[in-house]
């Protein structure tokens, strides 16, 4: 059986044969991995959100309420603060080969985000195939954003997907802006560029000080339409693709919780709408926690935060790379 060297493609195609079958009945953002981020001042700042049973955020937890833990050993909260700010948000649109299909969705979805947030958060927007693309520096003028967002050309994008780079691209285009910083990701969750080690990928993501909440357009189009007196190699296909979303959706979930975030698979219009209620309040909220860091050696530090309350979930990046001596 033929197969394809970019899944992206595959996908394209098969989308393509589910809508015949319907009718008849760069400035560029770019950089490498780089060097990692590290900590340059005496204190270790970590951003953390809570949120309860039902996804509802937690506003008044005191210092006291809070346990931070360096490498596994207990560390004192020399400072605390309930942030309440302004959001900076990156919205992060896959607009690669498939996205003639989703374009209704992605642009939908984004638009549930801008009805959710406040008008003094400040929204740019990086899209991405092959290369992410700044196609909106920041801005709290929703009208830019809307215009910025329906002047999205999604025919222009490449049979490569490259989720991964363009997700640490816009890292480090946000690794110098000060304040609370979050990417809203609306992608597929389809990637090509598979990075040569991981571990370094995973190292970049923990120790970022930005939050990834990652949205995924795949749900309409993740179980094709089904025909029948399909060939062998039809249902191969389509077997690679429901393997592919599977992927997908694991990339996803690491992306986003690598960073303390969360992943969302809405499959209708209010799963989506409930989906950005939330995350317009997870953008705006967090707790701001404090500790001297235990030892200047250089190396990564993992990072655990617990509330008192074993019924709440809390969010938070995952390591820090401590200051060389």
């Amino acid at each position: 059986m033929k197969r394809y060297k970019h899944k992206a493609f595959v996908f394209a195609l098969i989308f393509l044969s589910n809508a015949a079958f319907t009718l008849a009945q760069e400035a560029k953002t770019t950089g490498a991995f780089g060097d990692p981020i590290r900590v340059n001042v005496d204190r270790v700042t970590v951003g953390v959100t809570v949120a309860g049973t039902h996804g509802n955020l937690i506003k008044s937890l005191r210092r006291e309420d809070f346990r931070v833990y360096d490498n596994g050993v207990a560390q004192e909260v020399t400072g605390f603060s309930p942030i309440e700010e302004p959001a900076q948000v990156v919205l992060l649109m896959e607009t690669g080969p498939a996205a003639v299909f989703i374009r209704p969705g992605a642009l939908r979805a984004a638009e549930a985000f801008l009805r959710s947030i406040s008008a003094t958060d400040r929204v740019a927007i990086v899209s991405y195939s092959k290369t992410p693309n700044l196609e909106l520096d920041f801005t709290a003028d929703k009208s830019k954003v809307r215009e910025a967002l329906g002047s999205l050309n999604f025919l222009n994008g490449y049979s490569q997907l490259n989720l991964v780079s363009s997700v640490l691209s816009t890292l480090d285009w946000l690794s110098s802006l000060p304040g609370k910083k979050t990417i809203v990701l609306v992608s597929t969750g389809l990637n090509d560029s598979i990075p040569t080690n991981w571990q370094l990928v995973q190292q970049k993501l923990e120790i970022s000080d930005v939050q990834i909440l990652a949205v995924s357009t795949a749900g309409p189009i993740r179980d094709p339409v089904k025909q029948k007196n399909l060939s062998p190699d039809e249902r191969d296909d389509r077997k690679y693709v429901r393997e592919g979303f599977v992927e997908a959706d694991q990339l996803l979930h690491q992306l986003a919780e690598a960073t303390g975030g969360r992943a969302y698979f809405p499959k209708n219009a209010k799963e989506f709408n409930d989906a950005y209620d939330e995350i317009a309040q997870f953008v705006r909220n967090e707790y701001r926690l404090e500790f001297v860091p235990r030892s200047s050696d250089g190396q990564l530090h993992s990072l655990k935060v617990k509330v008192r309350s074993h019924w709440y979930h809390v969010n938070f990046r995952q390591a820090y790379l401590a200051p060389a001596s």
